[in-house]
Parts: structure tokens; sequence; C-alpha cells
């Protein structure tokens, strides 16, 4: 799968972890950075990853700062972008089976780089409505009605 990684001074290093845990497991990892040399504010990663989520350039995105809520913000604002804040493996699950979410953004100040690895690969193994079957029809209505959301704002 594509991925989108990027992170601000604060999320270099759980971005880096997470980057090299893709690679090893076959991910083409596209790293917008930053860098300990080259840091870059969220809000400049997160509308980066955003314009190349819609442009097709990859599949997915994992973003880092200190809380993973500045970089949802920001991503939320694209058309087709769909940016949750995760903090464990269940939660990365659910943003992807309940909301299909493209964008996982979390903390460096509060995901541990154990956890951050284990919620990542959820979040790209789980499909939408996986695991809630019983609320397949309602979830695929809340898509178009979000959907439709968008077109409005």
């Amino acid at each position: 799968m594509k991925i989108i990684v990027g992170a601000d001074a604060w999320g270099v290093e759980l971005k880096d972890t997470v980057k090299q845990h893709l690679a090893k497991h076959g991910h083409e990892v596209t790293d917008i950075g930053g860098t300990p040399e080259n840091q870059r504010p969220y809000y400049d990663v997160a509308k980066e990853a955003a314009r190349m989520l819609q442009a097709g350039a990859a599949e997915r995105a994992v973003l880092v700062c200190g809380t993973g809520m500045g970089m949802a913000i920001v991503a939320n604002k694209f058309k087709g972008v769909y940016a949750s804040v995760i903090e464990s493996e269940f939660t990365a699950r659910m943003c992807r089976a309940v909301n299909n979410a493209n964008v996982l953004t979390m903390g460096s100040m509060v995901v541990a780089p154990y956890v951050a690895v284990q919620a990542v690969d959820a979040f790209l193994k789980t499909n939408h409505t996986q695991g809630l079957e019983d609320v397949a029809d309602f979830l695929h209505t809340a898509l178009v009605a979000i959907a439709q959301i968008e077109q409005e704002a």
C-alpha cells in the first residue's frame, strides 16, 4: 500500500519508527518530513499530506505531532480527507471500521512507539464496517451523508 508519513518537530522520532515498520512490511512509504534538521510546522505537513491524498499519490497517511489534534484539524479541511486522532490499536481499528478514515493522526506525547506500530497495523488492515456488519447499512448511509455535508460546506 502507498502510505504518506509526516511529522512536526514533536513527532519526528515516532514518525521514523512508524516509517521503518511500514517499510519492513513492504509498504511504499513517502516521507514528507520533518527531520531533526528540517523541522516543519504541523499545519504545513498536514496540508501537504491532504493534497497528496486528494491527488491520488497514496491511499492513506499517518501524521504525528505532539497530540495528533493539530494534524487532524488541518487535514480534515480538505475534501475527501478523513483524519482521526487515535491513541490505541482499538481506536485505530474503529476509525476505519466506523468512519472509513484515510488519515491516522497521533501524538508523540500520548502514544508509545509499540502502541503506535500496533495501531498503524490495525489502521491498514481494517476495512470499513469490518466487525460491525450488524450496523453496516447505517455506516454506509453515514458516509453518504458526510459526503453531502462536505459538498454543502
